[in-house]
């Protein structure tokens, strides 16, 4: 994560796309969840064009 998501907070995070990195807007996939920044997350659903949510990833 590059910022921080939570509740009235859209985030960023940059995702590994085609050999690069590209930067997407951010959402909690369970409402109320806060992600700081630097968080290792694993995106759950994708929103044309730009909008992922995410869960922070764990293990």
């Amino acid at each position: 994560m590059t910022g921080t998501v939570g509740p009235g907070l859209v985030g960023e995070v940059m995702v590994r796309v085609r050999g690069g990195a590209e930067a997407f807007l951010a959402y909690a996939a369970e409402p109320g969840e806060r992600m700081e920044r630097g968080t290792v997350v694993l995106v759950v659903e994708y929103q044309p064009p730009r909008t992922v949510y995410v869960a922070a990833a764990y293990g």
